[in-house]
Formats: structure tokens, C-alpha cells, sequence
């Protein structure tokens, strides 16, 4: 059983990560098992997707999941590794009140920092159109609100518009000004449509940006040293690690309809040895040892 760093520990190492002029590499984690992964193949930190956690539950992405799922999970993800952990909080799980009321719940399941979008609720996946924004002065007092509503000065708050597919890009890059102003530590541009617009952000707005590079999106999927030549200071991959997992339980299932047995995609899965691992059963055995490794004075007599 491993010494764990406290939640207070993981902010300031996502800021100093953020100042560090090396992009965070977060990678999309559905599970606590799958954030041990993450951390056990060297990445900075983890992403917590409001869209994996609602397909997780078979729920389409448009605002369905509530503060106490969402936090929930953030935190059983959050305490499985050392590393400081990003999590989507939608458009805040309501209104204003509600927004800081999110901040209390995400600081005490120990995330390290949320993102606060400025589309209406309830929202949809960023991704797709349709999309509708609320007023910027709106976004702005979430924003204000969640900064005021904190009480680890390290917990970051970053501030996402999708206001590029709504109003376009100037008006998306005069949102995140706005955002800055009231507070934001980060900005998260999303749908960006091509590297030039990555790059206009870049040049507009001085606080950490937040690349998001997912499948199937309106961006292109553009490599972690591009984005580090562009400036950006962290870039997640939300759904990656559960698109790639159902691939292989569909594939699975689809091999145990057909063939009555799993025998010729055994190669395929996580080993028994390499599950036991990334579980660290030999830290457990050895810390059960430690407590009851000793002899009762008297017992036999």
C-alpha cells in the first residue's frame, strides 16, 4: 500500500506543471484502474471526461450526470494515483450558487482543478452542432464564482468556450479575455477547426491554454510537439482510453457470440500478473504483514 501525496500537493504540481513551459500530458482515465495506467506509463496528470463518465453510465453527453455522480467518480479516480487530476464540471451543475456548491465538492473529493463551460444548460457534447452559448457577463460570474468559492488557492479554474462554433473565433477569443478578467488560471478554446486558430489563441490570450485533441471532433488531431511549439501548456485526450476499451469488448463479445470461447483473444488482454500490478497487490501483502507480523504475549497459556 503505496504513501499516497495529499490533494494540496497535486494542485501545486499541476500549477508549477502549468509554468513548467513543458505541455501536461492528461489522458482521459474512465476508471481508477485506468488512472493507474495513466500514472504507471509516465503522463503528467489525468482527465476526468464528463462525456466518458455519462457513456460510462450509457448516457448520452448533454448534461444528465449530477454534481454528486460526477464528483463522486472524480474522487475515486483522484485517489488512485499521485498525480493531480482535471476534471469536466460542465456548465457548473447549475446556477451561479450551484457553481460554487461544485467547488466545494470537487476540493473535497481532491481534484485538482476543474473546467466551467459557457454553453447553456443543459449542454451538449463540444463537438457537436447545435451548440448554444449563454451571455459572456453569464460565464463571467460562474467564473467569478468558482474562484471566490475556493479554498486551496492552488485549485485550478480553468474556463472553457465553445463559443468558436456559435459566434466564431474573434468572438470566442474575446470570451476568454473576459474569462481571464474574472479570474480564470486556464482557458480551454474548444472545436478549434485547424492549427491556425490553436495558434490565434495562443497569440491573444496570456494565461495557460488547453489543447483538446479527441476523436471524431472538429479538430485535428494534432501531436504533443505541435502543441508544445505552439504554446499550449496542456492537452487531454478525454475518451481515448474508453473508445479503445469497448473496441476491445466489442471485439470480445463478438468472438464469444461467434466462437462459444475467448481462446483466440486471450493474447489481446491485461495478463492476471499485469492487472495484479497495476492493483499493487505486493504493497497490500506487505503492509498486512507489517500491522500483524508479531506474537501476543500469553496467547498460549
Amino acid at each position: 500500500m503505496t504513501q499516497r501525496i495529499s490533494p494540496s500537493r497535486k494542485r501545486r504540481r499541476l500549477r508549477e506543471g502549468l509554468a513548467s513551459g513543458r505541455l501536461q500530458r492528461l489522458p482521459g482515465a474512465f476508471s481508477p484502474l485506468a488512472a493507474r495506467a495513466v500514472a504507471d506509463h509516465g503522463f503528467d496528470g489525468v482527465y476526468v471526461s464528463g462525456a466518458a463518465l455519462a457513456a460510462d453510465l450509457a448516457l448520452p453527453d448533454i448534461g444528465l450526470t449530477t454534481l454528486t455522480e460526477v464528483a463522486g467518480r472524480g474522487g475515486q479516480i483522484a485517489r488512485a494515483t499521485d498525480l493531480p487530476t482535471l476534471i469536466d464540471a460542465d456548465t457548473g451543475f447549475g446556477e451561479v450558487s450551484n457553481v460554487a456548491r461544485s467547488i466545494a465538492a470537487f476540493e473535497d473529493a481532491g481534484l485538482a482543478g476543474l473546467h466551467l463551460e459557457d454553453q447553456v444548460n443543459p449542454k451538449r457534447c463540444g463537438h457537436l452542432d447545435g451548440k448554444q452559448v449563454v451571455p459572456a457577463a453569464e460565464m463571467v460570474r460562474r467564473v467569478q464564482a468558482a474562484v471566490r468559492a475556493r479554498t486551496d488557492p492552488d485549485f485550478v479554474v480553468c474556463a472553457r468556450t465553445d463559443a468558436r462554433a456559435v459566434e466564431g473565433l474573434d468572438a470566442a477569443i474575446d470570451r476568454a479575455k473576459a474569462y481571464v478578467d474574472a479570474g480564470a488560471d486556464m482557458v480551454f478554446p474548444e472545436a478549434m477547426r485547424d492549427e491556425a486558430e490553436f495558434a490565434a489563441f495562443r497569440a491573444a490570450v496570456d494565461v495557460p491554454l488547453l489543447a483538446n485533441m479527441t476523436e471524431f471532433g472538429a479538430s485535428p488531431l494534432l501531436t504533443v510537439d505541435q502543441l508544445q511549439d505552439l504554446g499550449y501548456n496542456a492537452v487531454i485526450w478525454p475518451v481515448s482510453s474508453l473508445r479503445a476499451a469497448m473496441g476491445a469488448v466489442e471485439a470480445l463479445l463478438g468472438t464469444l457470440h461467434e466462437q462459444g470461447t475467448q481462446a483466440s483473444v486471450v493474447d489481446r488482454m491485461q495478463t492476471r500478473a499485469r492487472l495484479y500490478e497495476l492493483v499493487d497487490y505486493a504493497s497490500y501483502a506487505e503492509f498486512d504483514r507489517a500491522l500483524y507480523d508479531f506474537e501476543i504475549p500469553g496467547r498460549d497459556a
